[in-house]
C-alpha cells in the first residue's frame, strides 16, 4: 500500500465515525421511543383490565374526566383574575415611582 492510498484511507474514516455516530445516536433514539411505547401500552392495558374487570367502568371515568375539566376552568378564570390583580398593582407601582 502506497502512502497516498494509505492517506485517502485516513481521510474517509472521520467520515465513517461521524456516519457510525449518528446511526448508534438514532439507535437510542428509537430505543427510547420504543420504551416510551412500551410504558404507555402497559398503562392501557392495565386500564382496559380494570374496566373489564369492573374496577373502573367507562361511566365513573367519564364522570372524573367532567369534574376534572369543571376544576380546570375554574382554576383558570381564578388564575385571570389573579393576574389581573397583580397587572393593577404594578400599575399603581409604576405610578408611585413615576409620580412619587
Amino acid at each position: 500500500m502506497s502512502t497516498s492510498e494509505g492517506h485517502d484511507e485516513a481521510l474517509g474514516f472521520p467520515e465513517l465515525e461521524e456516519a457510525v455516530l449518528a446511526v448508534l445516536a438514532r439507535a437510542r433514539g428509537l430505543e427510547e421511543a420504543l420504551t416510551a411505547v412500551r410504558a404507555r401500552r402497559d398503562e392501557v392495558e392495565g386500564l382496559l383490565q380494570r374496566m373489564t374487570a369492573g374496577e373502573e367502568s367507562p361511566a365513573r371515568m367519564a364522570e372524573r374526566l367532567r369534574a376534572l375539566e369543571a376544576e380546570n376552568r375554574d382554576l383558570r378564570a381564578r388564575l385571570e383574575e389573579g393576574r389581573g390583580a397583580v397587572d393593577r398593582l404594578l400599575a399603581r407601582v409604576r405610578y408611585l415611582e413615576e409620580h412619587g
